[in-house]
């Protein structure tokens, strides 16, 4: 465990990030997107591409990186195009996070709600909970076609918070993005970041910073 920031506010709710918190599937989306670009003939650039895009949704992604004015039935297609292209690459290598499934069981046992909250669309999170089998280790879910602003904006975490019937403040974030940690802090929530997809330095501050959910474990959490 390291770079604790404060003491945390007892919780009654855990709500996890899916992209690099319960998998760390962030270089699967690197090279879906790469092979999604090459076929539009769009530059791509890896390190500019993770630090300007990573933790939003397709949505915004995609209406930045196209030089025309989709409209939303482009921008659903297109979006579906590269998800597919980033289900057939990480088929054969879906695994979780270490320590994710004994972390989220003991969570449970002690009587801690728990959702997911995501911004990737209700085929990746299918693929994901079902590959996995984890989907009943869950409260409620919460994907992209459920909320209108994608992260940094609180939407999505305040409507996790809504659906569990618990305040933003006794609920922790688990979060691996820049996005995504501003997202649950506008929120009013306390954040756990995992060290997965950006460097360390990189993240804002938050409670603290893991590796994976062993050093929770470990830790008695």
């Amino acid at each position: 465990m390291i770079k604790i920031q404060k003491r945390m506010i007892p919780f009654t709710a855990a709500i996890f990030d899916m992209d690099g918190v319960i998998v760390d599937n962030h270089n699967y989306h690197v090279k879906a997107w790469a092979e999604f670009c090459k076929k539009y003939s769009i530059p791509f650039e890896e390190n500019s591409f993770r630090s300007k895009y990573f933790g939003k949704n397709n949505q915004d992604i995609l209406s930045s990186l196209m030089n025309y004015q989709l409209t939303p039935y482009q921008r659903e297609s297109l979006g579906e195009e590269k998800e597919d292209i980033y289900r057939r690459i990480y088929q054969g290598y879906i695994t979780p996070v270490k320590g994710f499934k004994p972390f989220i069981l003991s969570l449970r046992e002690k009587g801690y709600k728990t959702a997911v909250a995501t911004s990737a669309p209700t085929s990746n999170l299918d693929f994901v909970l079902d590959n996995l089998r984890i989907r009943h280790l869950f409260d409620i879910v919460v994907d992209a076609s459920g909320i209108t602003m994608g992260k940094p904006d609180p939407e999505i975490y305040l409507k996790a918070a809504r659906l569990l019937d618990i305040a933003p403040a006794r609920c922790v974030v688990f979060e691996d993005s820049i996005s995504g940690i501003k997202s649950a802090h506008s929120a009013g929530m306390q954040v756990i970041a995992l060290v997965t997809t950006h460097k360390t330095e990189e993240l804002p501050k938050t409670y603290l910073q893991i590796n994976n959910f062993t050093e929770l474990i470990s830790s008695k959490f």
